[in-house]
């Protein structure tokens, strides 16, 4: 994509990156993006922890997608270090333009080089086009995925 660039945010691009977790059904009920507080220090723990990759894809100076990669090291698989992919949001602009998975493809690459042997992620089950999305660039729902809020 011409005049993309994917790259670690920065404390400037939070507000846009709040707006992109916000716009939509789920994120509307979940985030606040009149007060900054609280993903600032999100940010500011995520910059200083080595195994986070926040990124936004920018064009022309607008932040127009976001992601998170974590790596996980771990003892299963035979020690194998795997990586999760979470937060994926693109500007509703930008929806269907190959952007996603751009995305995706910098998250795999990025896992391959950190020498991770496996790329998973979760996907809310009321998100079937994200599902059908992720299943076209290769993944595979394997497993039933579970959560406990605190």
């Amino acid at each position: 994509m011409e005049g993309l660039d994917i790259r670690y945010a920065t404390a400037d691009d939070l507000s846009a990156i709040v707006a992109l977790l916000a716009d939509d059904p789920l994120g509307a009920q979940r985030e606040s993006p009149h007060d900054l507080a609280p993903y600032q220090a999100a940010l500011d723990r995520l910059s200083m922890d080595p195994n986070q990759h926040l990124v936004v894809a920018v064009r022309e100076g607008r932040v127009i997608g976001t992601l998170q990669l974590t790596i996980i090291p771990g003892l299963s698989h035979q020690g194998a270090t795997r990586a999760l992919i979470e937060a994926v949001r693109i500007h509703a602009d930008e929806r269907g333009s190959g952007l996603g998975s751009l995305l995706i493809k910098w998250a795999i690459d990025t896992s391959q080089r950190l020498s991770c042997r496996m790329v998973q992620l979760t996907s809310d089950k009321s998100r079937t086009d994200a599902h059908r999305f992720y299943e076209r660039l290769g993944f595979n729902a394997s497993h039933e995925g579970f959560k406990l809020k605190l």
